[in-house]
């Protein structure tokens, strides 16, 4: 779908490629058109809906400057696939991928606040703390040493999936082949780093009474300190992020060969969502912050993963400069988690997820209405359509492959 600039009158445009956009998310993206640091125009995704102070689904560009809020509190979450040579035949039998799975919830700590029993090595640590000095106090932690290669939570998932054709009619020629997928980001560390920053650029705008469109979307300049050791310890997370999901892929790739001696892996793909980045845009250099959004930069080889139960594609960017190259990072949420499970039934979660091995629903662990039901925020209905949320952007990228759970695993 060609996108639509809302109505006129806003300080910059705001061009969207969401056929439906909820009230929230078009008010957090109005906020962003007025927002005094940021340049040219707002983009929201496809999967675009409300998040805390920008939407989930969004990008925008900031002139010298970073908004802690705008990437968020996952940094660097994102995705990470490998193709198999594995006739996807082979997981035929339920029995035979609920095994696979019990077999990789020994090796990955799954859930939220689930880690390993002992630290773990890795010389990115070390690194850190040799470049950055006392910084170092803040993070990384004794908890980020253990949180290293897990999980996590919410919609933190592990997928064995098949390709199919791509317009889902069946296999596609030469047959079903098997591929593994997860998506997880820097647990805790970067939900730290957003915080420290975030207060220090509240604290600053008000210092000097920055007229801000909503408090959430404090900034910080890229020349002062602040602004730099943002930077720095954004890249940190980001570079912590893509280890954790490495080795969760190896521990998958270990399990598939076990299971299926002499597997092939053919290539692995790792993408981010959440973060911000110095780019060339209309002429200018600008920080371009993607929060649930990844880049389609021309021929850049990206993720877009539907909900569990759902497909999701592999694609190919094609550099569209007017969403800033960038495209969904998912399907996007359709209804709030307490929605999901105050109004779904077990029975149609069940039923949507037939055929796929998961682990069943759990009590919902929040509070407020939901509180004493069953967890059904993670089911498919739960989030738009996938195959609606592609055809909104075939102007950004191009589908490549599609594939389909065989068994899932969520945070």
């Amino acid at each position: 779908m060609k996108w639509e600039k809302f109505e006129d009158g806003y300080a910059m445009p705001v061009k969207s490629w969401c056929a439906d956009c909820e009230e929230g998310a078009v008010r957090q993206a109005v906020n962003l058109a007025h927002h005094p640091a940021l340049v040219h125009h707002v983009a929201l995704m496809p999967d675009a809906h409300q998040g805390y102070g920008m939407p989930i689904g969004g990008v925008v560009a900031a002139d010298n400057a970073v908004i802690p809020a705008a990437v968020g509190v996952d940094i660097g979450c994102g995705m990470i696939a490998t193709e198999t040579d594995v006739p996807a035949e082979v997981f035929a039998e339920m029995s035979f991928r609920r095994a696979f799975q019990e077999k990789l919830k020994e090796r990955i700590p799954v859930g939220e606040g689930e880690s390993h029993r002992v630290t773990q090595d890795w010389e990115g640590f070390e690194e850190y703390t040799a470049h950055n000095g006392m910084r170092s106090s803040l993070w990384p932690s004794k908890l980020d040493r253990m949180n290293l290669g897990t999980l996590g939570g919410g919609n933190h998932f592990i997928e064995l999936q098949k390709t199919t054709a791509l317009d889902g009619s069946g296999d596609p020629e030469g047959g079903a082949k098997t591929w593994l997928m997860i998506h997880s980001g820097s647990r805790n560390l970067g939900k730290r780093v957003e915080e420290h920053y975030h207060r220090i650029a509240s604290r600053m705008c008000a210092r000097f009474r920055v007229a801000l469109p909503d408090k959430d979307l404090a900034f910080l300049p890229i020349e002062e300190q602040a602004g730099h050791d943002y930077f720095t310890d954004m890249l940190f997370a980001l570079r912590y992020a893509k280890e954790n999901r490495r080795r969760m892929m190896e521990a998958m790739k270990e399990t598939l060969a076990e299971f299926v001696p002499g597997a092939n892996f053919v290539r692995t793909i790792d993408i981010h969502h959440n973060y911000a980045a110095f780019e060339e845009h209309f002429g200018k250099k600008v920080c371009v912050h993607r929060k649930g959004a990844t880049s389609a930069k021309l021929d850049e080889i990206g993720i877009i993963p539907g909900s569990m139960g759902t497909a999701s594609y592999v694609v190919r960017g094609l550099g569209n400069p007017e969403s800033f190259m960038s495209c969904s990072h998912g399907a996007g949420r359709r209804m709030s988690r307490i929605a999901a499970s105050t109004t779904l039934t077990v029975e149609e979660c069940d039923q949507a997820m037939d055929g796929i091995v998961c682990e069943r629903w759990h009590k919902y662990k929040g509070f407020g209405k939901a509180k004493g039901k069953l967890d059904l925020s993670e089911a498919p209905q739960a989030y738009k359509d996938i195959e609606d949320v592609i055809a909104s952007e075939l102007d950004l990228v191009e589908p490549l492959v599609r594939l389909v759970p065989l068994a899932s695993l969520k945070g």
